[in-house]
């Protein structure tokens, strides 16, 4: 297993729809890669266009969160949002936006549709923080950050913030919008 490079804001990458995963071949050492990754930089979800890949696979991994239900790793391949319901506000970060964080409001409820990593189709329920991350990292499959949800006026807050994560990596100040 290795540490993959995370993307950070600015990369092109991030603001594209990535292409359908149809060769299932490879993929768990990429996936294990992934795993890796987001546990090495302490976050529980990771879409694959946030370490380079343009493919729609997300992982998540909940698992610290003892009032989950839903404790293991998680492996999304092709995934499509079918249903919405309710809606919540709570604090997001991104791992491709580091030392930023604002309170986002997001469905409480999801159905989606995906594929397993043998390519098998499946539909499932989420809710509260499971439903939360894959909305968070769908939202990267399709070219979106989670600062897009902004209204104008945050989003004028962190703008210098987000050049420098553009030209360096990361900000020079930590930002939490309320």
């Amino acid at each position: 297993m290795a540490i993959l490079p995370i993307v950070k804001y600015g990369d092109p990458i991030l603001r594209r729809k990535v292409k359908l995963v149809t060769d299932f071949t490879n993929l768990d050492d990429l996936v294990k890669d992934m795993l890796e990754t987001m546990g090495n930089e302490n976050g529980i979800g990771l879409a694959a266009n946030q370490v380079g890949m343009d493919m729609n696979l997300l992982v998540l991994d909940i698992s610290g969160f003892e009032d989950e239900n839903d404790v293991d790793p998680r492996v999304f391949v092709n995934i499509d949002i079918i249903k919405e319901e309710g809606e919540i506000e709570i604090e997001e970060g991104c791992l491709s936006i580091p030392d930023i964080r604002a309170s986002i409001v997001r469905a409480e409820t999801i159905t989606i549709e995906y594929q397993d990593l043998k390519g098998k189709i499946k539909t499932e329920i989420f809710t509260g923080l499971a439903a939360r991350v894959i909305l968070h990292e769908y939202d990267h499959l399709i070219g979106k950050y989670f600062t897009d949800y902004l209204p104008s006026s945050q989003k004028t807050v962190i703008q210098k913030r987000l050049k420098e994560i553009s030209e360096t990596g990361f900000p020079s100040v930590s930002v939490t919008l309320t």
